[in-house]
């Protein structure tokens, strides 16, 4: 690791009713990768955003190749050399490659856009980056990790000295991950400080050379990665020590009727032939590699997709689902992957959201009883310990793990006795996420079903009762917790692509 380039010490910021930054300090160095973690609501963003000047700060100072500084803008940012990479993408899917990189700061050849040379340099890019993407390509016909790979090379083109990537391997296959990691080295060694946001422990110890670690909007302390173990980052971040241990014994109470079967489902080429039942009082685990149909097949259980063939039977009664109004009607909630598209309205209170599902039971004419849906919203608040000044805060301004709590409160307000959780904590840290499970399974002691589509290995495993494993649309394994191992469902999860 080189000198110090960026320094922030001391920030103060406060937004009415939350204190998000407490006189927090940071360290960037040249040709190091520096994580921050913490958990859900820690203050990771805000101070990056006070970084970039996004938000103005209250108080503290930034230092900056040896100058104060503080920015106004993330223009400003950029032109200085410090540029984030969004985990959500900022690009233009009907313009090209090139055009999306150099957007707003087009060559000109007279006073027409130079595309050629736009091309040219876009190319300079990738090889300096070693990846092949044609910088004539529309944007929107390349895969998700050809996209942020794309964002990266913007970030560069700005003569980047500090680049902040804000959770990048999200979205990302094992595939393209390997290559952000390789493209990340290699900036490293081009001597650009680089800080990492990530929730996952696994990546940290692989990429990062030091660990600084927030909570509640404090600092809390920074390590030197390679000499602590994951307990002790887990440990900083949370205050308490989480066991991850998986799950060795089905405990779906013996004799549990079944409250959802499945026959011989068909919808589309993702979700060819599938069956399966599920208990009262179950956790159901749906495992498989990206692109299996497990979300496709629960959207088409659910009503959001056309169902071309099959049958579902809800509670012994074969019903007919073409919408996700008669899935509701049948019991049945469904919390999708993609919160913000599918499962909030951010821009409404957490009150508003929590009663959405339910809105009959909370109407008084015209009008909606705003006492009884404040009421009802308090309560599933102090339940499930969603962090929110109150419940007409609007839920754009709540951490991922807390938008997800408002997904369960408004399920929950519904009374759904079958519960979907698709990638239940997808973007939630480790602290969330144990309190996702804690309810999730306090939810099947109560007798509610749940069917769990997850990714992690380590999450199927530590929550399901049985797994159901899916490769490329079909159904190709089923095992019980007591007998599942990860190298017998990744071979279930691998066995049509042999």
């Amino acid at each position: 690791m080189g000198e110090v380039i960026l320094t922030m010490k001391g920030i103060d910021k406060s937004f009415p009713g939350v204190h998000a930054l407490d006189h927090v300090d940071l360290e960037i160095r040249k040709g190091e990768v520096h994580a921050l973690m913490g958990e859900n609501g820690a203050g990771k963003s805000t101070l990056m955003k006070v970084l970039t000047g996004i938000y103005k700060k209250d108080s503290g100072t930034i230092t900056y190749e040896g100058k104060e500084v503080e920015f106004h803008n993330t223009r400003e940012a950029q032109d200085a050399g410090v540029v984030i990479v969004h985990q959500e993408l900022n690009m233009l899917g009907h313009l090209t490659v090139a055009q999306n990189i150099f957007i707003g700061r087009e060559f000109k050849k007279g006073i027409r856009i130079d595309d050629k040379k736009m091309n040219e340099e876009a190319k300079k890019l990738f090889d300096r980056m070693h990846i092949d993407i044609d910088p004539t390509e529309t944007m929107s016909n390349l895969t998700v990790g050809k996209q942020q790979m794309c964002e990266i090379a913007k970030a560069i083109s700005h003569k980047a000295k500090v680049i902040i990537f804000d959770e990048p391997s999200a979205a990302l296959t094992e595939a393209e991950i390997e290559e952000l990691f390789k493209i990340i080295r290699d900036l490293r060694a081009q001597d650009l400080g680089i800080v990492y946001i990530s929730h996952r422990m696994d990546e940290i110890k692989v990429i990062t050379d030091r660990v600084t670690v927030m909570r509640d909007g404090t600092y809390v302390g920074t390590l030197i990665t390679k000499d602590s173990t994951k307990d002790d980052i887990i440990n900083m971040m949370v205050g308490r020590v989480i066991y991850e241990d998986p799950k060795t014994k089905n405990m779906t109470p013996p004799g549990a009727p079944v409250v959802l079967k499945v026959d011989h489902l068909n919808a589309g080429k993702m979700v060819q032939d599938v069956s399966f039942e599920l208990h009262k009082g179950e956790v159901l685990g749906f495992s498989g590699l990206m692109g299996a149909g497990r979300t496709e097949t629960m959207r088409a259980l659910f009503g959001a997709d056309p169902i071309d063939s099959g049958d579902i039977y809800v509670n012994g009664q074969k019903v007919t689902i073409k919408s996700p109004q008669d899935a509701v009607k049948h019991g049945i909630g469904y919390l999708s992957e993609d919160r913000k598209r599918f499962g909030i309205v951010v821009q409404k209170t957490v009150a508003e959201n929590t009663t959405m599902a339910d809105l009959d039971e909370f109407a008084n004419g015209p009008f909606i009883n705003k006492k009884k849906e404040n009421e009802v919203a308090q309560k599933f608040v102090e339940s499930l310990a969603t962090k929110t000044p109150g419940v007409d805060q609007l839920v754009v301004n709540l951490s991922g793990g807390n938008q997800q709590k408002v997904v369960i409160a408004k399920w929950l307000t519904r009374n759904c006795d079958i519960l979907i959780f698709d990638e239940p904590t997808r973007g939630i840290d480790v602290g969330a996420k144990n309190e996702i499970y804690k309810l999730m399974n306090q939810l099947a002691a109560e007798g509610k079903a749940i069917i769990m589509v997850s990714s992690e290995m380590t999450e199927i495993l530590r929550m399901s009762d049985r797994i159901v494993v899916m490769c490329e649309g079909k159904k190709t394994g089923e095992l019980d917790i007591s007998e599942a191992t990860q190298e017998n469902i990744m071979n279930m999860a691998t066995r049509e692509i042999e």
